[in-house]
């Protein structure tokens, strides 16, 4: 593969990753473009296919899993898998642009191992689980039972956070996004 650089944003579900992450791609338009994971869970709200998810059912997930398709995949809930598929890093590479990632923890992990000085992995810090439960109530996208589901696995990730490069404390936006700016500017300079 080519030697584009690798940005992963990685935190439990409603810490504001997916913000962040969007206004990098806003900001660092002419260098970055997004890694579009693929997965076999069912579509959210107005998600699109190839925007927001590559959706697979779970045979074409375990197909490209046999395939070797993926650089880095999980089953994060029974029957509900996610990956990165090695064709999407390639595709951005071949523009000449670096790849950024919103991803869960695992898969962060997963691809900081594989690429190291490569890729850049940030850790996005809820401000407490309360907080974290309350955004997730708040989007009403969610059953009780996977929001209890997504509290118990985001109590787990937490515990992970010094694994990766650094982390960025999303209590106030402004200086969350401020932070992922500087950080990020600081690597693609590298």
């Amino acid at each position: 593969m080519p030697n584009g650089k690798l940005i992963i944003f990685s935190a439990p579900s409603g810490s504001g990753k997916t913000t962040i992450v969007r206004h990098l791609l806003k900001v660092f338009a002419d260098q970055i473009e997004f890694s579009i994971s693929a997965t076999s869970r069912t579509r959210r709200g107005v998600e699109e296919n190839g925007k927001d998810y590559y959706y697979l059912s779970v045979d074409e997930f375990k197909q490209k899993i046999e395939n070797k398709e993926f650089l880095e995949w999980e089953e994060v809930y029974a029957g509900v898998h996610y990956g990165t598929l090695r064709s999407e890093v390639e595709r951005i590479w071949a523009k000449g642009k670096h790849v950024i990632f919103d991803i869960d923890v695992e898969g962060g992990l997963n691809l900081k191992r594989q690429f190291g000085k490569q890729a850049l992995a940030v850790f996005v810090m809820p401000p407490s689980i309360k907080i974290l439960e309350e955004r997730l109530n708040s989007r009403s996208t969610d059953t009780p039972e996977s929001i209890a589901r997504r509290v118990a696995k985001a109590e787990k990730e937490l515990k992970t956070a010094d694994l990766f490069d650094t982390f960025i404390l999303n209590e106030d936006l402004e200086d969350a996004l401020a932070k992922a700016e500087k950080v990020v500017g600081e690597f693609l300079k590298a």
